[in-house]
């Protein structure tokens, strides 16, 4: 799979795992609990590979608009996974604060994948080949199951 093709379905998965939790009630804290692990494990794994793998292979292809943006995602993904989801997961899934930390994180990760897929994707089809896409998506595969396993 290439790099962005594996990207846009992490995307996916990670907004409708985010749709879930919303949909949850106060009532519903083992559900809440067991999909918040889940939308942590996979965004943890997504973040690490773009900011590992794809990111700088994104920057090295590009011009100063592309820096721009690389800079830019990887500073949302600090704001989504340092500040809003480390909030989330200390907070009690039975209160109503978790129900507006959960549509914090859903709307931040929301917009962020919408930039990447209509900016930063489109200009890494121009910037990098078919061949590079691919093995991009190899790597990230790879690393990707690492990162998963690493949560046991």
């Amino acid at each position: 799979m290439d790099a962005i093709k594996l990207l846009k379905t992490d995307h996916k998965l990670v907004k409708e795992l985010l749709t879930q939790l919303e949909e949850t009630s106060e009532r519903a804290t083992k559900k809440r609990a067991s999909l918040l692990r889940e939308i942590q494990i996979n965004l943890k794994a997504h973040t690490t590979i773009e900011e590992e793998i794809f990111y700088p292979a994104f920057k090295k292809a590009g011009r100063k608009a592309e820096a721009k943006m690389y800079f830019e995602a990887l500073e949302e993904h600090r704001a989504a996974e340092d500040l809003v989801l480390p909030d989330l997961l200390a907070t009690d899934p039975a209160s109503v604060e978790f129900s507006g930390r959960a549509k914090v994180l859903k709307e931040l990760i929301e917009h962020h994948a919408d930039e990447e897929e209509k900016e930063m994707f489109k200009d890494a089809r121009e910037l990098l080949s078919r061949e590079e896409l691919a093995e991009l998506g190899s790597l990230m595969e790879a690393r990707k199951e690492e990162v998963i396993a690493s949560f046991g």
